[in-house]
């Protein structure tokens, strides 16, 4: 099992005085870090106008990392597609994937926050609709052997071809998948899947039966399963003290974060997106005892283990570690990321064991 950087640049909290702009260059500085320590990817995520996070643009913040990096997997989590003409994403990525000698893992998503949408006059309750047509599009610019052309609903382009064009055939595509609308989109397609533990077990259950519905859902649409992830929020504590501030600064997230960004009322999403009313139920109700691992890695590194061996078994191919969530100071970080690598990655096969091997 592989290990990756994630982050969605959280940063809307009271009284902070962390700025967007040096949050963004924490984040490509950790990155770095993750390369050099031996992690196999780094997902940077997209957010627009402090909603939840402050990093716009993923694909230039990766850019900068990838000209300074050798191994690492460099991939947005996520593009959120509707807010972008597909064309220009498919270009965008196609670009990045050249520039970094094939190394983009391609995620996307609807996103959750329809403050985000309106800005950019895209349709917030259309988005469902409007992702799974750019889906189709990005898939024509980057797979078709010549030129190509679409006409749908929400977008008509005329025969063309992209340049430049991809260096992987295929670049890696990831769904972003709260719901079963999105595991069925990306199954339809054989593309692979990415999951939040926390609504994995919300929707489906638990992590094993969400990876599992994804793989019968691809069977029954006679697509050949792809790779399934997820991400985790962690934090290693070494006694009960800072377990206790693990799960402070998680609820500070929660609080002042997610719940300020997911839709709160009925009729503030379409009917695809309804779920979230019940995350957002969960949350306000949600104290930080009842914190577990369905939701974040805390504690001490046999425990992180114990539970990534059960995640290991369900199916799941790489975890992304959200190891900057809830404000926590930069050195800390660091710090966190360095003990992960040296104290739990070592017990899980993947590219990390080669890589650390030959950095001592």
């Amino acid at each position: 099992m592989e290990f990756g950087y994630f982050t969605l640049s959280d940063n809307h909290y009271p009284n902070n005085p962390r700025s967007a702009n040096q949050f963004v260059l924490d984040i490509r500085e950790q990155a770095l870090l993750a390369d050099k320590i031996g992690m196999h990817s780094a997902w940077i995520g997209e957010h627009h106008f402090d909603s939840l996070g402050v990093n716009s643009r993923p694909d230039l913040l990766l850019a900068n990392i990838a000209s300074q990096t050798k191994n690492i997997r460099l991939a947005p989590a996520v593009t959120v597609l509707p807010l972008h003409h597909p064309v220009h994403v498919a270009e965008m990525w196609a670009t990045l994937d050249l520039l970094s000698g094939g190394r983009v893992d391609f995620a996307t998503g609807r996103g959750y926050d329809r403050k985000e949408y309106a800005p950019f006059g895209a349709d917030f309750f259309a988005s469902a609709e409007i992702f799974e047509e750019g889906i189709e599009v990005l898939l024509k610019a980057w797979n078709s052997p010549g030129k190509w052309s679409h006409k749908g609903k929400f977008y008509d382009i005329p025969e063309m071809s992209i340049t430049p064009k991809p260096v992987q055939k295929p670049i890696p595509f990831y769904v972003a998948s709260f719901s079963k609308t999105s595991l069925e989109m990306a199954a339809k397609r054989g593309l692979n899947i990415i999951y939040a533990p926390f609504a994995a077990g919300m929707v489906f259950g638990g992590l094993d039966q969400a990876v599992n519905s994804y793989r019968e859902a691809c069977v029954k649409a006679g697509q050949k399963p792809g790779r399934a992830m997820c991400s985790y929020f962690i934090y290693i504590a070494d006694d009960a003290k800072q377990e206790d501030y693990g799960r402070e600064k998680q609820m500070d997230y929660f609080n002042h974060c997610v719940l300020q960004a997911f839709p709160q009322k009925k009729e503030d999403a379409p009917p695809t997106m309804q779920y979230f009313l019940k995350i957002v139920d969960i949350l306000k109700n949600l104290k930080k005892e009842d914190l577990s691992d369905k939701s974040i890695l805390l504690g001490s590194p046999a425990k992180i283990i114990e539970t990534l061996k059960k995640v290991e078994a369900s199916g799941v191919a790489e975890v992304i570690l959200y190891f900057n969530v809830g404000n926590k100071p930069h050195a800390m970080v660091k710090e966190q990321m360095h003990r992960f690598m040296e104290e739990i990655a070592p017990h899980f096969q993947g590219k990390h064991i080669q890589r650390m091997t030959a950095a001592a």
